[in-house]
């Protein structure tokens, strides 16, 4: 157990005491699934993305998720509208660029949406994170076609770049500000069989960034949260359906006590890498 490990247990435990209200601007293919397991959690979900509520709205909540899985013009400007409006109010706001570098209409959005939005935590996998930076990084639909590793070797120089933490998930996870970095282990298989389990992943992200005013930490702490739930849900399930629900009894069962003593958080060195090391693999 680490100092991570504690500031997970301590994060959770003040979501439980405090409820925070986490309004999400999301994708409606998982707009249901995330906003329970905000409530598992622990946290209160607000799904709000007309343009003539969102800055009412975003000005009562601890923190704005802004996911771009299901775009349209009036969800664009929503999404700037608010990320504005909690901008001004020191609000975090996290991103899931879903996507991102698949079309241009999503990675043009994403970059937009870090510009004027002022994003503090960007949770995304591997290409969606590459597709931030450099051009020609594939991605198959919203599915990662890079790795962890190849993404964690930039994703340093691009959180000091853009200002902001970056979170990226995968059979591994990497969070970076870009002068502290962490890894964290987790999940399982069936995580990939279910639809918006990265979009709950930012969610949770949401919730422990209401709570805590560093973005590192609270990614981390979202993160290795997330992946001991998936991790449990995948020890009672034996299958996607079953593997949904059991997620969603993970994230309310779980206690500060069992998070701080059974998760997986790794700090890593500043001069270790994934190419230098191969810790990334497994």
């Amino acid at each position: 157990m680490n100092d991570l490990a504690l500031k997970a247990a301590e994060n959770l435990s003040r979501i439980r005491e405090s409820n925070p209200l986490v309004h999400n601007i999301t994708n409606y293919v998982v707009m249901n699934y995330t906003a329970n397991a905000l409530l598992s959690l622990g946290a209160s979900p607000v799904m709000a993305h007309a343009e003539n509520e969102v800055e009412e709205m975003v000005s009562f909540a601890g923190a704005l998720v802004l996911n771009i899985g299901t775009l349209s013009d009036p969800w664009i400007r929503a999404m700037i509208t608010a990320g504005a409006r909690a901008r001004a109010m020191g609000t975090p706001v996290i991103l899931d660029p879903v996507g991102s570098g698949a079309t241009t209409l999503r990675t043009r959005t994403a970059t937009r949406i870090i510009r004027e939005a002022g994003v503090t935590l960007i949770r995304g996998n591997a290409s969606e994170i590459l597709s931030l930076q450099q051009e020609g990084s594939g991605t198959r639909g919203v599915d990662a076609v890079d790795t962890v590793a190849d993404a964690a070797n930039m994703a340093s120089d691009l959180a000091t770049e853009l200002g902001v933490t970056i979170a990226i998930t995968g059979p591994e996870d990497i969070v970076t500000d870009g002068t502290r970095t962490a890894r964290i282990l987790g999940g399982h298989p069936l995580m990939a069989k279910v639809t918006g389990t990265g979009c709950t992943a930012t969610a949770i992200a949401g919730a422990f960034a209401a709570v805590d005013p560093d973005p590192f930490t609270a990614g981390c702490s979202a993160l290795a949260f997330f992946g001991l739930a998936g991790q449990r849900a995948g020890e009672q399930a034996s299958a996607p359906g079953s593997f949904m629900i059991a997620l969603l009894d993970a994230l309310y069962t779980l206690t500060p006590e069992e998070l701080k003593s059974e998760c997986h958080i790794d700090v890593l060195p500043p001069a270790e890498t994934a190419g230098e090391t191969g810790k990334l693999s497994r």
